[in-house]
């Protein structure tokens, strides 16, 4: 026996008890289930206020309690898996029919274009055997240019190095004679020399002698002036004597009171010492102030390196190349500048890169902005000439850069509208609408990336995305996603796609910040560097400054020491010149003959002199004869060496001229080298050329052995296939493009049908078989249910009876339709709150829940004043049967409520049970329970 307690307090908390030990509630719910007990189900539990309900319950609806109710606890299961598997079997009917439909008009549209792709293909082949053509073509200008090499121009190159090795053998072969000539020339120089040096000579020996006549000469003049001088002087000779006497008197005592001058040595080497210490650090200083100059100019030179690197990252245009080139343009500065020098070539203006031209102030507009516009079209250059066009794109070739041409009329730009009701959905601009550039370069964006068919939104928008769809907006962008919308041109259908919106890569500096800061702090680095270098150059040059004043200051000691002792030996050495002169003078004064011998030694002077004279003319006569012969032999010689030099010149002419030839050979050996190097050049790049459009394999040469093998043949026939490829013109030029894709689309619609239909199957066949058990079990309880239903409104003299309502494959529409009739006249209608009385749909009721007390599987169910409406016969009619279903075996217990049940069972303001017994789970016999404790039973079951 299991008893279920419920505890309420007064504060509305409750406690549970299992067999009087406290539960979970979960616990008590688990014990509940597994009897089988709902009390949601109104087939097993109908309080009185709920009676009106099961009145109102749908066919659907009671047979989905009724499958709850009954024993088979698979039926509801089986009934649930059937309704699902409905409606998973009608929507693959439906996209069956829908691919069916959409695969045969794909099937018809390429039969259609069958013979359109035919000529496309055939097309496509001829465009495939010029472009094979094509290929051979630099690959047979390689050939002809390497068969030119090789016949001509190593041909031309051996010969010119044959002209210059003849040339150069001629010239040394004409330097021989003029070697010789030379070495003659020499000798005859060195007589010269030779010559010339002895006429030096005899002209040193004719000055001398002519020197010494004169000196002779003046020698005997003052001979006679002595002799007349003596004549004049004789008188003051004792004077003279006298006055001598007196001035070497007066020189000895000037010598005798002189001091002697002792000479500083120490002073003077303690000078010298300093001196050399201030050398010394005057010769480190100035090492120590190389080595920070030297340190200075290296730390100025990496100042301006990391200026000139801050100018370049923080230039505008520079930001932005370099994006561009971060981004796959490589070549993009390059191309840009190319631009910028050659403007006055062009006839138009010429913008670009797009991405300079254009201006975003704010920053999430610069990121849609980016994200819409295709990237090749920030790199490209906008012409506005078809001639511009031509020859930009020649140029831009070899940078990989597009160019755009813009020839059309400027048109204005569609305004923009915002409507109220755009406005409530969060649009506010449009993307046209949001960036300025020049009015070419924002035509040609808006008429490459339909600008002016993309709005911008707000959150708002990303909320309400599909009402923006509705209003005619096809594309939007919100802060994280762009919206588009697509109508297939085939099927009509409207497809939607949601892209990222990713971040910015062009408009937003890519530029590290801390690179920035960085080369700022180096600079500021570099700065104060430089300015503590300036700083300590200066002090070396003030302590240099010093230190030579202090040296100057030593030196000027040291010569102020130097001056007083050559002062003090000068002055020694005069006086004492003065006593040896005054000495000399008063020995000559008394050595002094009379004045008879003097003059007979003056005239025996004179005839000496004059001898000597004589001597000297002799001899200025034969260095004169001398010189005459050396002149002569000086003339001689060197008018022979000026004929060798005219001879040498004649000779030098001819070898010039050799020299000439040989240089010019040389030269044009020279030229042919360059002319042999640039073909080789060229030639490796037509083998690099041929190799870039076309790698050659066995199986290309071939396909090339087939083709002409000329230039002139070759693009002849180029040009020929060609022209009969253009000659097959079509109106859609992609319908090989659309048969495939839709070929591809009919594959896979074909694979997805089969994929389907086998699914489809699938689910025939589950159907089917859950179908087989769940139908054959719910009809064999409904006819159960329908015998005791009849039955028991038979034995109340009025008619009934319950149908199960199947409609096919509908599991979800399966219904129990209860028809019952009061009244003989009247015909059976459907069970329902508008056809039937209070009272008349009591009975039905629980006529229909005593149907179904032999098959359900629960301890008890309860009915609640269920009498109430019904006339007292009905009511002792419904009780009997009431008995009757309850006292069967294996039956739950049913407990009725009511007021009055019986006529002779009356309980003043209490409630009247009945307990019917032979239930399963009851023990004692049929008893009376009071109201109080019928409730509690019933609350403690989880009930109410």
């Amino acid at each position: 026996m299991i008893c279920i307690t419920r505890k309420i307090d007064t504060k509305n908390k409750s406690e549970w008890l299992l067999n009087g030990a406290t539960v979970p509630k979960k616990e008590v719910i688990d014990v509940i289930k597994k009897f089988n007990i709902q009390v949601n189900n109104l087939t097993q539990f109908l309080p009185q206020d709920r009676v009106s309900e099961f009145a109102k319950l749908s066919p659907i609806q009671l047979l989905e309690e009724t499958e709850k109710a009954v024993g088979d606890p698979d039926l509801p299961v089986q009934h649930q898996q059937l309704v699902e598997r409905s409606k998973q079997l009608k929507a693959l009917e439906v996209a069956l029919k829908q691919m069916e439909q959409t695969l045969n008009n794909l099937k018809a549209l390429n039969a259609q274009q069958e013979k359109d792709v035919e000529r496309v293909r055939l097309r496509d082949n001829l465009l495939r055997k010029a472009e094979l053509m094509k290929k051979k073509l630099p690959w047979l200008k390689f050939d002809m240019m390497r068969k030119e090499f090789r016949e001509v121009i190593e041909e031309q190159e051996k010969i010119a190095k044959e002209k210059m090795e003849e040339a150069a053998r001629i010239w040394e072969d004409s330097k021989g004679p003029i070697e010789e000539l030379k070495k003659h020339r020499a000798i005859y120089t060195a007589n010269i020399k030779k010559i010339s040096k002895q006429v030096n000579e005899n002209t040193t020996k004719r000055q001398k002698v002519m020197e010494d006549e004169l000196q002779l000469n003046a020698e005997l003049r003052a001979a006679f002036d002595d002799i007349d001088h003596l004549k004049k002087q004789e008188k003051s000779h004792q004077q003279r004597i006298l006055k001598a006497k007196e001035d070497f008197a007066a020189a000895e005592k000037e010598l005798k009171d002189l001091q002697p001058y002792e000479q500083p040595r120490d002073e003077m080497a303690r000078l010298n010492e300093q001196i050399a210490r201030v050398n010394v650090e005057i010769k480190n200083l100035k090492a120590e102030r190389n080595g920070v100059e030297s340190q200075l100019a290296q730390e100025e030179e990496r100042m301006r390196k990391c200026s000139d690197r801050l100018k370049e990252m923080e230039s505008k245009n520079s930001k932005l190349l370099q994006r561009l080139r971060n981004t796959g343009a490589d070549n993009i500065t390059e191309a840009y500048y190319w631009v910028q020098e050659n403007k006055r070539n062009f006839r138009g203006e010429v913008y670009g890169p797009v991405l300079l031209e254009v201006n975003v102030q704010d920053k999430l507009h610069a990121t849609y902005l980016e994200n819409h516009v295709p990237n090749y079209i920030w790199k490209s250059f906008i012409t506005q000439d078809a001639s511009d066009r031509d020859y930009m794109v020649r140029q831009m070739k070899k940078y990989g850069i597009p160019v755009l041409n813009y020839a059309g009329e400027r048109t204005r730009t569609r305004p923009l509208n915002i409507t109220p009701e755009m406005k409530q959905l969060g649009i506010y601009s449009r993307l046209d609408q949001e960036f300025n550039a020049p009015d070419v370069v924002k035509e040609v964006l808006i008429s490459q990336a339909m600008l002016d068919d993309s709005y911008i939104g707000t959150d708002e928008t990303h909320r309400r995305a599909d009402e923006v769809s509705k209003i005619g907006i096809l594309d939007f962008w919100t802060p994280d996603n762009h919206y588009r919308w697509s109508k297939s041109r085939y099927g009509g259908h409207v497809s939607a796609f949601v892209d990222i919106v990713y971040p910015s890569r062009l408009f937003v500096s890519n530029l590290d910040v801390s690179d920035i800061e960085n080369l700022q702090l180096q600079k500021e680095q570099h700065e104060k560097n430089i300015e503590g270098m300036n700083e300590a150059i200066t002090k070396f040059r003030k302590k240099q400054r010093q230190l030579e004043d202090e040296e100057a200051n030593i030196h000027k000691q040291k010569e102020e020491i130097i001056n007083m002792m050559r002062f003090q030996k000068r002055r020694r050495e005069e006086i004492q010149s003065r006593v040896d002169m005054r000495r000399r003078m008063l020995e000559d004064l008394f050595q002094e003959e009379d004045v008879e011998s003097r003059t007979r030694k003056l005239v025996d002077q004179v005839a000496k002199l004059n001898d000597k004279r004589f001597q000297a003319m002799i001899k200025l006569k034969d260095l004169l004869t001398e010189a005459v012969a050396l002149k002569w032999s000086h003339t001689e010689k060197h008018m022979a060496s000026i004929e060798l030099d005219v001879k040498i010149w004649e000779m030098e002419k001819g070898v010039k001229k050799f020299e000439k030839d040989a240089n010019h050979a040389a030269r044009e050996y020279e030229d042919r080298k360059r002319i042999t190097q640039e073909h080789k050049r060229k030639l490796a790049m037509a083998k690099q050329h041929a190799d870039s459009i076309a790698k050659l394999t066995e199986d290309l040469k071939k396909e090339f052995v087939e083709m002409p093998d000329t230039v002139e043949e070759l693009e002849a026939a180029i040009q020929d296939t060609e022209s009969e490829a253009n000659s097959m013109l079509f109106l859609n030029q992609n319908v090989l493009q659309e048969y495939q894709n839709r070929q591809r689309e009919i594959e896979s619609i074909s694979n997805k049908l089969n994929d389907d239909k086998d699914q489809y199957e699938t689910c025939c066949s589950e159907i089917e078989s859950v179908k087989g058990k769940w139908l054959p079990t719910l009809r064999t309880f409904v006819s159960k249910i329908n015998d005791t239903f009849s039955r028991n409104f038979q034995e109340m003299a009025v008619a009934g009876e319950v149908s199960l309502d199947e409609h096919g494959l509908d599991f979800d529409h399966y219904g129990i339709l209860i028809k019952v009739k009061f009244r003989q006249t009247s015909q059976l209608q459907v069970l329902s709150a508008h056809h039937q009385s209070g009272g008349e749909r009591s009975v039905s009721t629980i006529l229909y829940l005593v149907s179904l007390q032999d098959l359900t599987n629960c301890p008890f169910r309860v009915v609640d004043e269920i009498n109430q409406g019904m006339d007292p016969i009905n009511e002792r009619k419904m009780f009997q049967q009431l008995v009757r279903a309850a006292s069967q075996i294996n039956t739950p217990q049913c407990f009725l409520l009511t007021p009055k049940l019986l006529p002779d069972l009356e309980y003043s303001g209490a409630c009247s049970i009945l307990n019917i017994m032979n239930g399963p789970w009851i023990e004692e016999p049929a008893k009376v329970w009071s109201a109080g404790d019928c409730w509690r039973m019933v609350m403690s079951t989880g009930g109410c």
